[in-house]
Parts: C-alpha cells; structure tokens; sequence
C-alpha cells in the first residue's frame, strides 16, 4: 500500500477517479498504483506535479534499477482455445456493453450476421447512442479468395460474406450503424465493444472458428488493447462503404 500516495491524494483534495480522468487512465490504474505498483516514469513525473510534490516522495525506491523494464500493463481477462467455444452469452454480453462504440473487423463473420438476438442487441445499443462500425471483406477482393485458398474452402468465404451481407442489410440506414467493405490481409478478426475486445488471431490453413480468441482489454494508454484498436481504426479508413443498394 502506498500511503503517501494516498495521503497526497487527500492533501491535494483530489479523488482516485480525478486523478486518473487527469492522466487520461482508467481509474482501476490509480488504484493499482495506490495498492503498491509503480507508476512508469511519465505517470510519476504527472503525477508528482499534479499533486505539488516530489517524485521521489511518492516512492522513495522508484529508481532502483531493474532486471527487465515492465511492459505496458495490458489486462486479459480470457483465453479461449478456439472461437467456437466461446459462448453465445459471451458474445451477447460484449454487444450489451457497449455505451459508445461497437466495432467487427471480420471476413465474413457470418455466425454474427445469422444470430437475430446479436444484430437485434446491435441495433438497440446505435439507437441508443452507440456507433457501430462493421467491416466485412470484399468478396470480390483478392485478399478473401486468398484466404479461402488457404483455408481450402475454396469459393465459400465470398459465399459467406455476401450471406452475410443479405443478412446485414436491415441494419443499413438506421443512424449509427456503418457497414464497409475492406481488401486488407486479416491477422487477426476483432470484436469490440468500447474498451473491450475479443481478439481471433488467425493461423494459417486454419479456418477463424478453429483458432483462439483473447478478451482483453484497455487500462491505458499503448497497452495491448489500444494496438487492436488503432489496428481496426487503419482497415476502417482504407474500406470503402456499402449501401443498401448492394455496391
């Protein structure tokens, strides 16, 4: 426990959820680092001058020197051995979530576009204020039939995803929800709902259902979760819409 964090804290009349909208953290970080953890060097320098002290006030043996520097903190909360096995209330909890954003980067994702209760959730939560971005492959691009080729299903990944196209388009139109089409080479599909995410890395010759998926997500700023999301951010700008006209 650090006290004179804590008491800095008191002193400064500031509170933990303060400190952190402050630092641009999430609050579970400032309690993590009044548990004991060490900030990294730019949060001690912040912190020290929002609280008119010293870092080396804060924590007297910050410099010690260590064996390895400590990676950005990144939470993961589950592994799952393949996509198949997570379950459906897993899925729908992570839709359910979301206040701002809702984010599929996918090549087909059919088992999404087929589950009425997934897209009826989807649908409520961009009426309600949340964005919901999808992005689809293009089935007429050559990433996709690549990947087919790889995958050895040959001319049923392009089949996939203009099912599921058929699917989404009662979405289209209702504000909030955009749906893109991108020719990227996909490593990874994911799955976001604000500052959770299930990350399905793929594996090559190993269809997206076989391979895992990683929940993780975002406690600060360059941790694990925001690489998926700056990732999805670049698919998103090179994608070009699609329009409940089909094109």
């Amino acid at each position: 426990m650090n006290d004179l964090l804590r008491r800095a804290l008191l002193d400064a009349d500031l509170t933990e959820t303060e400190l952190a909208r402050h630092l641009d953290v999430d609050p579970k970080t400032v309690k993590r680092w009044i548990a004991g953890r060490v900030p990294y060097p730019r949060y001690r320098a912040k912190v020290a001058v929002l609280l008119a002290t010293d870092e080396t006030t804060l924590w007297p043996r910050a410099d010690r020197p260590r064996s390895f520097p400590e990676p950005p903190t990144a939470e993961i909360l589950t592994a799952y051995p393949h996509r198949w096995a997570v379950p459906r209330h897993v899925w729908q909890h992570l839709f359910e979530s979301a206040e701002r954003e809702i984010g599929i980067l996918v090549y087909s994702g059919l088992f999404i576009a087929e589950d009425a209760g997934l897209l009826q959730t989807i649908t409520r939560k961009a009426r309600s204020g949340a964005r919901a971005r999808i992005l689809l492959g293009d089935p007429e691009g050559p990433r996709v039939l690549e990947r087919g080729t790889d995958e050895g299903v040959g001319d049923s990944l392009p089949a996939k995803i203009r099912n599921a196209l058929v699917l989404y388009r009662p979405l289209l139109g209702i504000e909030g929800i955009d749906l893109r089409l991108h020719d990227t080479v996909l490593y990874n599909s994911i799955y976001r709902a604000d500052d959770d995410l299930l990350i399905n890395p793929h594996a090559y010759g190993v269809p997206a259902a076989q391979a895992p998926v990683l929940h993780i997500r975002k406690s600060e700023p360059d941790d694990m979760a925001s690489t998926y999301q700056d990732s999805f951010e670049r698919a998103w700008s090179s994608a070009r819409p699609f329009d409940d006209a089909g094109r």
